[in-house]
């Protein structure tokens, strides 16, 4: 299962987030530096609202959602890339993590202590931006040495390191993450080898208080880490309170819907949070429907049919024949598979069928 690492600097609302998505108390959240220091590791259910009538249709109580691991890792200081704090521990775990939120302070409040004094939401963004990209420099650093040995011995892929390298060097030097580097797409699949911290998906949580979750367009921290993201990261926001999120997880999922109502807003930030993490993974669902179930299952974007039928066991691949396929909003607007086929919607694929996010499917294999 993919990860995404919830970072950020101590004391902006990592845990009590992480709380608030797995639905638990895992995580100690505390007022203080470093509550956190062992990462937390939870299993977040992906929202998704097609399932319920996909299950009318299909005449079945049983839904069961796609799912994400999110991990709650150890506040980051100025200096973690020297080991610093916890920097060591901190750099270590969110290397192995797919992709990363940012939880970023962006709410005042004088009970709660901000290691750095105040709140500066883009100060913040920049000393863990920082951390990484001097982490970076030094992986880069080692990785052409050990490649340029491997060249002098005719490695075409460590020649192909070594100019990959070379080109990001200076693009890090300059204070720029990994992420935002132009590369072609086969230099792209190159990077991921060398498993850089900044060239990772970010995605920033603006952490704010509950007199802003309604409208987040009147807070000017929220507002100044837009324009920040948009002119200086390859990446996305959310606006979330973590505190209320984390109230809401305690109540039904009808008490939290009333609750929020009464608030003025539509939906939970952390559903938000979570559907923008799915899809930073690059991941989408497609859904079976049946009388045992009706499940959504994850496949990363561009995958085609028979690589689909193996996240539901390496024999549907081995043996593919077709797939059925109706996109979801066919079905809806049809009612009944049944009548799906009368007009034409329900059709089957080959082995070249790119899988389309909504996808309801049902596959042929043979044994």
């Amino acid at each position: 299962m993919l990860q995404v690492g919830i970072v950020g600097l101590p004391n902006v609302g990592k845990s009590t987030l992480f709380n608030a998505m797995t639905r638990s108390r895992k995580a100690e959240a505390a007022n203080y530096p470093f509550c956190t220091i062992e990462p937390n590791i939870g299993v977040v259910e992906v929202p998704e609202p097609r399932l319920a009538p996909l299950a009318k249709i299909a005449g079945t109580p049983t839904l069961v959602p796609a799912a994400i691991e999110m991990v709650d890792i150890a506040g980051l200081v100025a200096g973690a890339s020297k080991g610093e704090g916890l920097g060591n521990q901190f750099l270590a775990t969110i290397r192995e993590v797919d992709a990363i939120v940012q939880v970023v302070r962006c709410f005042e409040d004088d009970d709660i202590i901000h290691t750095m004094g105040n709140v500066n939401p883009l100060r913040d963004i920049e000393i863990i931006a920082t951390e990484l990209i001097l982490a970076d420099i030094q992986s880069v650093e080692n990785q052409i040495d050990r490649n340029r040995k491997k060249a002098k011995g005719q490695d075409k892929e460590a020649a192909a390191n070594v100019i990959l390298l070379e080109k990001l060097l200076p693009h890090l030097n300059d204070g720029k993450p990994a992420i935002t580097f132009d590369l072609s797409d086969d230099e792209k699949i190159r990077l991921k080898s060398f498993m850089l911290l900044s060239g990772k998906k970010v995605l920033f949580a603006c952490n704010v208080s509950e007199n802003d979750i309604a409208d987040a367009s009147k807070n000017p921290h929220v507002q100044a880490v837009k324009a920040y993201v948009r002119e200086h990261h390859d990446a996305g926001i959310c606006v979330i309170c973590a505190r209320l999120e984390q109230e809401l997880s305690e109540l039904s999922r009808e008490e939290s819907a009333e609750y929020l109502k009464e608030l003025g807003v539509d939906d939970s930030g952390v559903s938000q949070l979570i559907r923008s993490s799915y899809d930073l993974l690059d991941l989408a669902s497609y859904f079976t429907a049946g009388e045992k179930e009706a499940r959504a299952w994850t496949f990363r974007k561009g995958m085609k049919a028979p690589q689909c039928a193996a996240v539901i066991h390496t024999d549907f691949e081995k043996g593919f024949i077709k797939a059925e396929v109706i996109a979801y909003n066919d079905l809806i607007t049809a009612g009944s598979y049944a009548a799906a086929r009368e007009t034409g919607k329900y059709r089957l694929e080959g082995k070249e069928y790119i899988f389309k996010d909504g996808d309801v499917t049902v596959f042929r294999f043979s044994n």
